[in-house]
């Protein structure tokens, strides 16, 4: 079997050989056992449900949770030269989803949202095929309770079900010991029998910056982006703060940025991606919406204009930096009080009992996240005062983990190895370069990025690469 799956990792994907985790990710849902998949972001969760793929018959089903993610998975396999492979979403029109169900069972992999699978139409149409691997990708967005909670996440064990219980493998890159036993909990798997392959969230390669900025953060942004050549993202909570930032950045000081949050045109996604991709863009100016499944392996830094959420977040995050193994930057831009804007946020994320009266007298429901949540709550609790008994426990873990985030700013040790506590983990190898506390060279470390990565970012061609990126993807050509 080994010599079969080093073949095919050679043929299809163009690998000699395999990252840590992935073979035995591999191996174990070949074998038939439901696994769940902790690998860094970087580290190819990907390929550890699609080599499987090409050694079995039937389909592997993908759960995904952003268009985005699902369009640049889809585009990925058809440009290593996939054809049978398609993404079921809001965005296949109605013609072509009556030509995907008369031709289902031709697909080796379908990529789908979790919403679309409560439609019976989409459901009638999987139950005729045979999915062998059922994938969930992405999967702690189980465990997001707030206005980013996604509760069709939690009915995919029923879903399982009504696909007849196929071998499962759910992926992400960071989860507690409590988030991975939701997520097996969840999806209606057993404790016992679901084989966890866990590898530790430390990316070594990444050095851990945090910036005090009692002044105008602008000026930090600078500062770094005139010191390292190569490519960054800069996250902000704000998506109005992202397109200010960028329009900045491109008129004042020149530098090729864009944009890209929930709100742009799925198009001018492909775009953006693409022109980043290519070296046509130096700076990506953008929210959480960017970055799942985005594999730019040359990323050398990551700015955090806002405090993240969780530790989970921040690292799921400044995991999109290094890919290739070298050396990059994570920088957390902190000033007095960002914190309150994330508690405004929490205080925001999650239902109060006037909420849940007002959902629960409603029998229609608009789309507001905070209603799709007080819904579920309404629905999964017998009593008023249980759901919000829940909702109150839900809100300390969210609590207590934006105290971690403020902690780590405040830290006086290793970053690094604060980071790493959170995942009950221990600093396997300590550096004298290794955070802001442990005596970062700053100079050399701009010097080495400078070294692996110079750019000379490249103007728009007539003919732009992200062009034949989106016919491919949507079978223009």
């Amino acid at each position: 079997m080994a010599h079969k799956l080093q073949e095919i990792l050679n043929e299809k994907f163009g690998h000699s050989s395999f990252r840590p985790g992935q073979e035995e990710a591999i191996e174990s849902v070949l074998a038939g056992r439901d696994t769940l998949v902790i690998l860094p972001t970087g580290m190819g969760k990907s390929l550890c449900y699609q080599l499987p793929a090409y050694l079995q018959t039937g389909t592997t089903l993908v759960v995904s949770p952003l268009l985005s993610l699902m369009q640049d998975q889809v585009e990925n396999l058809r440009l290593q030269g996939e054809k049978r492979v398609v993404a079921l979403n809001s965005l296949t029109s109605y013609s072509e989803r009556r030509r995907i169900f008369q031709q289902i069972e031709q697909y080796r992999f379908i990529y789908t949202s979790p919403e679309m699978l409560q439609n019976k139409e989409v459901l009638q149409a999987l139950r005729r095929i045979k999915i062998r691997l059922f994938v969930v990708d992405e999967a702690h967005c189980i465990s997001h309770w707030g206005t980013d909670f996604r509760p069709d996440y939690l009915v995919l064990a029923d879903v399982r079900k009504q696909l007849g219980n196929p071998t499962t493998m759910a992926l992400t890159a960071t989860a507690t010991a409590q988030v991975r036993q939701e997520i097996v909990e969840f999806l209606g798997l057993s404790l016992e029998t679901t084989n966890q392959v866990v590898l530790s969230v430390d990316r070594p390669e990444i050095k851990y910056i945090v910036e005090y900025c009692p002044g105008n953060k602008l000026e930090k942004i600078l500062y770094y982006i005139k010191q390292i050549q190569g490519p960054g993202i800069i996250y902000f909570m704000s998506k109005k703060m992202a397109e200010q930032t960028a329009e900045v950045l491109r008129e004042q000081y020149k530098i090729k940025a864009g944009i890209y949050h929930s709100e742009i045109e799925a198009d001018d996604k492909v775009k953006i991606q693409q022109q980043f991709l290519q070296d046509e863009l130096q700076i990506i100016c953008a929210t959480s919406a960017f970055g799942m499944g985005f594999d730019k392996k040359d990323i050398r830094f990551i700015i955090h204009y806002h405090l993240p959420d969780s530790p989970e977040m921040y690292l799921q995050e400044v995991g999109r930096a290094g890919r290739d193994g070298k050396e990059s930057l994570a920088i957390l831009l902190y000033q007095p009080g960002d914190e309150q804007i994330q508690k405004r946020f929490l205080e925001e994320s999650l239902p109060t009992r006037e909420i849940l009266q007002t959902a629960s007298k409603k029998k229609t429901f608009d789309e507001d996240p905070l209603f799709k949540l007080a819904r579920y709550f309404i629905q999964t609790h017998s009593s008023m005062d249980k759901a919000l008994e829940t909702i109150a426990e839900r809100k300390e873990i969210k609590e207590k983990q934006l105290n971690y985030m403020i902690q780590y700013v405040f830290h006086k040790k290793c970053k690094r190895e604060y980071l790493l506590h959170y995942f009950n983990e221990e600093q396997k190898e300590t550096s004298v370069a290794c955070c802001s506390n442990c005596g970062l060279d700053r100079e050399r470390i701009f010097e080495q990025l400078n070294r692996i990565s110079p750019k000379i970012y490249k103007e728009e061609k007539s003919i732009k690469p992200w062009q034949t990126i989106f016919n491919v993807m949507y079978n223009k050509q």
